[in-house]
């Protein structure tokens, strides 16, 4: 069975196995509870909850058997992250795993009490999730996707591979303490190798447009797509206007590269998805989110796309090229 077809099954399994069949008798019907910040149908996203769901059942935990999972999607709109969010607590699940920090946000205003395994958060202690990474406190605990710091490094490889550049125009969420944050590093590097920076909010497709056209009628300027579930759900119109604006791009997170952007370097989130399940099973089973630690990622990836550096006219250095993790042709 190919890989993707493999995934599909795996997230259609939950919705085809009949109600009367979900648990066996004597046996208390557990509750888990997803709440993603990013679209039903991003393959990216299912990819990774299929990485979850594939986890659960080697644990011993199968949707329709002895537990019962809700997911909902909010694709980037936060009135629906906080509906949804407000759903699921009334349904009163054993643990809810959520995929970003607007989810993450919406789940703690709704609840301080029912268990949270989050993912894919950056700087959960400046957002204030949690108290501290080995001792994150109250009801939530989870998976780190990277420190600001990482966030420079961007900035470093556009310098790197497009050298004439001098100014960037970086994409962020205004609405997340994350936004903010990865901004504020990126413009402390900037002096360093001599790029000007501006902002560009994400909240819908015609402020990313009218941004970007913007910063195209300059000469010698690159983009860099900070993390944000915004910059995922509209990163197909990105890394098409960076391609129609002939714009050298820095991504945070290997799909970008993969649907045609230039560069990404960032943790392989995937990788996240098998340790939330793992977290997920302990709380199951008695543990609380407050004597979990904060994880961080456990590798960096850094993928060119080889194709895109040739529509741009780019040659990319052997000094990046040695240290790909992987070169789309």
């Amino acid at each position: 069975m190919r890989r993707r077809d493999f995934i599909k099954v795996i997230a259609g399994s939950a919705a085809a196995w009949p109600l009367a069949a979900r648990a066996q008798q004597g046996e208390r019907l557990r509750r888990i509870g997803v709440l993603s910040s990013t679209a039903a149908d991003d393959p990216a996203a299912q990819e990774r909850y299929a990485a979850f769901l594939q986890v659960l059942q080697q644990l011993g935990w199968t949707d329709g058997h002895n537990v019962h999972i809700d997911a909902h999607w909010a694709a980037g709109n936060v009135a629906d992250m906080r509906k949804y969010a407000a759903e699921l607590v009334a349904q009163a699940p054993d643990v809810i795993m959520c995929e970003g920090s607007p989810s993450t946000s919406a789940l703690l205003q709704a609840t301080s009490t029912v268990p949270i395994v989050f993912t894919l958060v950056v700087d959960p202690v400046g957002a204030g999730f949690v108290d501290s990474l080995s001792r994150p406190g109250g009801n939530v605990t989870g998976f780190m996707l990277f420190e600001y710091g990482l966030s420079g490094k961007w900035l470093e490889l556009l310098k790197e591979i497009a050298p004439n550049v001098t100014r960037a125009v970086v994409l962020r969420d205004p609405a997340i303490a994350a936004g903010a944050g990865q901004f504020a590093v990126i413009q402390t590097v900037a002096p360093s190798v001599g790029v000007e920076v501006s902002a560009i909010n994400v909240r819908d497709p015609a402020e990313i447009e009218r941004g970007i056209a913007a910063a195209a009628q300059t000469s010698n300027n690159g983009l860099i797509a900070t993390a944000s579930a915004l910059t995922v759900v509209h990163r197909d119109l990105i890394i098409k206007l960076a391609a129609q604006y002939k714009l050298p791009a820095v991504y945070e997170a290997q799909y970008f590269a993969e649907s045609g952007g230039l560069i990404s370097y960032g943790p392989k989130e995937i990788d996240e998805f098998p340790r939330a399940a793992a977290y997920v099973d302990r709380i199951l089973k008695g543990e609380k989110p407050a004597d979990l630690p904060v994880q961080a990622p456990n590798k960096y990836e850094l993928v060119v796309n080889l194709k895109t550096a040739k529509a741009l006219g780019l040659t990319i250095p052997q000094s990046i090229l040695a240290r790909a993790d992987e070169v789309i042709e």
